[in-house]
């Protein structure tokens, strides 16, 4: 019998960094992590940090481990059988390996499709294959709204393009993007699509099957998980009968070891006892286990082999539940000042945005209204979030770009009015 979705109250006991005085409104920067996460790395450090393909048991336990986390991963963004997960130290490290094994194939005029509404690291590992012969368009924003439109990606595709790359969030506009209709219009085009999902992924479940995405990026560390980056590649993708791609590990592994070949040095050991953690959060939020419950070491990896895409498209259903009231309390609280400039979607609607909320004010500075929110207890940022050409395209000085308040399902619509509270002296 499945358990009861668990009250807010019970979710946020999860994270014990939520104990803390300060309020912790800049989660698009890194998501704090349930107990379950940190419990397997603790395990996994003090029992099994040996090296894998030993053959004795601490070794078999964590070789058992780091597979089982990879196929964890691919089993919750529904790509079994499509492809696999290749885990690094960073999304963005990962995004020049992948840029770097395209570049192997790349022929003088192949073209690739950027999006300055991207974050920097999903533009500049293409950019760098410039000198290699591909010639760069840009997919560009509408300059009053930092938007994109799919009649404007259109018109930069060509039979040249090879790769279309672009965010399915932008981190500081939380404006969801057309991933299905983007992708569509590159296949027509014979091109291929790199996804950066990693301002979405916090918020929504990642289906890389629905969406056909060929490769598909996001960071575990945003994701109430340990620092790590993950990209979904595509077999048909890796596999492409006429630029077949090769990951830049040692000579003598395999091209078919997929995601290994692309792992250089292997993902954390650790890491990956944490991802393994994970799944037991989802299993919670899915209201398929107690949040009460005390759970050990074979308990966590039980759900990490257990838990699928079902799974965890109920745990972001839940999750999207309780970001959908703070979304919009923000939003409302935001919308009564005059002098405040949204920057990124008015809607409050859980369809058009996720809670990443980005504005100006007609006369204070962004740093003052983030020392303000300091001074409260609440932890708030400004800059240009690694968007640097989005908000160039704006019009806005990338320093010191916006000021940007970020919640997830754990945050209330409480904490968003402590904030306002403290801010409104300033805005009004």
């Amino acid at each position: 019998m499945p358990a009861v979705a668990p009250s807010p109250a019970a979710i946020r006991s999860l994270y014990p960094a939520l104990t803390a005085p300060t309020i912790l409104l800049e989660n698009a920067g890194g998501s704090q992590v349930p107990r379950f996460v940190a419990d397997a790395v603790r395990h996994h450090l003090l029992n099994d940090c040996v090296q894998l393909g030993a053959g004795y048991p601490a070794s078999v336990r964590a070789t058992e481990t780091v597979e089982r986390a990879h196929r964890l991963m691919d089993r919750i963004i529904h790509g079994e059988g499509l492809g696999r997960v290749v885990l690094g130290a960073s999304s963005t490290a990962l995004m020049h390996v992948l840029a770097q094994a395209i570049g192997r194939t790349i022929r003088p005029g192949d073209e690739i499709v950027v999006c300055d509404q991207g974050h920097e690291s999903n533009i500049g590992a293409w950019l760098s294959l410039e000198r290699l012969g591909a010639r760069i368009r840009w997919w560009k924003v509408d300059p009053a709204t930092g938007s994109l439109q799919l009649e404007t990606l259109r018109a930069v595709l060509s039979e040249r393009t090879r790769l279309v790359a672009f965010p399915h969030v932008s981190n500081l506009l939380g404006e969801i993007v057309d991933a299905e209709g983007a992708t569509r219009l590159a296949h027509e085009a014979g091109a291929k699509v790199f996804i950066d999902g990693v301002a979405l992924a916090p918020h929504r479940a990642i289906d890389v099957r629905a969406w056909s995405a060929d490769f598909y990026a996001w960071s575990t560390y945003k994701v109430y998980g340990p620092h790590m980056g993950a990209i979904f590649c595509r077999f048909d993708a890796l596999d492409d009968p006429v630029h077949p791609l090769e990951g830049p590990n040692h000579f003598f592994i395999l091209r078919s070891e997929v995601p290994y070949k692309f792992e250089l040095g292997g993902a954390s050991h650790e890491g990956c006892a944490g991802l393994c953690g994970l799944a037991r959060l989802l299993e919670v939020l899915a209201g398929e286990a107690p949040a009460e419950a005390e759970v050990d070491a074979a308990s966590l990896a039980a759900s990490a082999d257990r838990v699928g895409f079902e799974t965890a498209s109920r745990a972001f259903a839940a999750m999207t539940a309780l970001e959908a009231p703070v979304q919009s309390r923000l939003l409302d609280r935001l919308a009564a000042h005059r002098r405040v400039r949204l920057v990124g979607p008015r809607a409050t609607s859980t369809e058009a945005r996720v809670a990443t909320v980005s504005f100006l004010h007609a006369t204070r500075d962004p740093r003052e209204i983030v020392a303000a929110a300091r001074a409260a207890g609440i932890g708030i940022r400004h800059g240009h979030m690694y968007a640097h050409r989005l908000v160039t395209a704006m019009g806005i000085a990338p320093d010191p770009g916006v000021v940007r308040v970020s919640a997830v399902h754990y945050n209330t619509a409480e904490e968003v009015d402590r904030l306002m509270d403290a801010l409104d002296p300033i805005l009004a």
